[in-house]
């Protein structure tokens, strides 16, 4: 999406929250696609008016969900549905949405199917196991 610096990554959801506001004539691809995610995220909508609030900290430990993490998983879990990579994720999620009308709480599943497999990656320090990956999100579709 950007670099690797964290405040600019913030930066971008602060950007875009700013054009929606000021209904902006013209976003880019990816500026429609965080403002698609921002808009299911009510929650967030204070925090992303208050530019300060870009280098707060979200400790899980203290049960913080990092909203800027969440949001940017849920961009990456579109892209990963759009390409079909890992191959078969679309299937999944077609599979999953054939079984119920909340598109928003199958994202949310599979993003923490996602979250999961990318955490367990960074514990191993290795690359993230995506036959693991798909396992977990096919077992969502046998719990429905």
């Amino acid at each position: 999406m950007f670099n690797q610096d964290r405040h600019q990554l913030r930066q971008a959801y602060h950007l875009v929250w700013q054009k929606m506001q000021n209904d902006a004539p013209s976003m880019t691809p990816l500026e429609q696609q965080i403002a698609s995610v921002i808009q299911l995220h009510p929650e967030y909508h204070a925090l992303l008016g208050s530019a300060e609030e870009s280098s707060q900290e979200f400790p899980p430990e203290l049960g913080h969900t990092n909203p800027y993490l969440h949001m940017g998983l849920h961009i990456a879990l579109q892209e990963q549905i759009m390409t079909d990579r890992p191959v078969g994720i679309r299937r999944c999620y077609q599979e999953l949405l054939a079984k119920t009308t909340d598109e928003h709480q199958i994202m949310h599943q599979m993003i923490d199917c996602l979250a999961e497999t990318l955490w367990q990656a960074q514990r191993d320090q290795t690359a993230p196991d995506e036959i693991a990956y798909l396992d977990r999100l096919r077992q969502l579709s046998k719990q429905r």
